[in-house]
């Protein structure tokens, strides 16, 4: 069963992250018993999962990743002032991608030998693998900032919080996000890739 990148952000934002006024209180919970941060985790865990997965392209660099932003973000918990706590954890993800794109990829492949993921059948996994490295293309004939928007935008976060995330204006992130969907429509067309439009 297939579902839309759409559909699945979708779900995401609606049942697994909270609102900012809940994040709030969450946060200022946590400070004081960090055994309160559990509620955070399980709300972002899966789209700061998604995040580091389109940028790293492997489950495996993904979860190391999503594991050190939420070390992170536990640790210097208590320097996070006000605003979006989502937009905070997703720039501290940001940075973590950063840092894991700049390991060599043989570190990131060293653990990865011999791996399977049972879960799914042979010919299941290689579907998926083949769409994966087909996104992973177009995306890759975007800008670091467009493709920064694109997976952000994907993660759930809004224009806002996005402009927080990169440090950019509102304004620089919707015109930017802009062309990178022109340019990724402009890919499809010439790739023949199919589209849900």
């Amino acid at each position: 069963m297939a579902t839309s990148v759409s559909d699945s952000r979708e779900s995401d934002v609606q049942q697994g992250c909270a609102s900012a006024s809940d994040d709030e209180t969450l946060v200022e919970r946590a400070r004081h018993d960090p055994a309160a941060f559990a509620m955070l985790y399980q709300a972002y865990v899966r789209p700061v999962h998604a995040f580091c997965y389109r940028r790293l392209g492997t489950r495996e660099a993904a979860e190391d990743a999503t594991s050190q932003v939420f070390v992170n973000a536990l640790a210097h918990l208590g320097e996070f002032e006000s605003g979006s706590f989502r937009a905070w954890l997703f720039t501290i993800a940001r940075h973590v991608v950063i840092d894991a794109l700049r390991k060599p990829l043989s570190t990131l492949l060293a653990n990865a030998d011999g791996v399977v993921d049972g879960a799914q059948r042979p010919e299941e996994a290689a579907l998926v693998a083949e769409s994966d490295r087909r996104v992973r293309r177009m995306l890759d004939q975007l800008t670091s900032e467009q493709r920064d928007i694109v997976l952000l935008r994907l993660a759930g976060l809004n224009g806002a919080e996005i402009a927080q995330v990169l440090g950019r204006s509102h304004g620089s992130v919707r015109a930017a996000q802009f062309r990178a969907y022109q340019r990724l429509r402009t890919i499809v067309a010439e790739t023949g890739a199919p589209s849900n439009e």
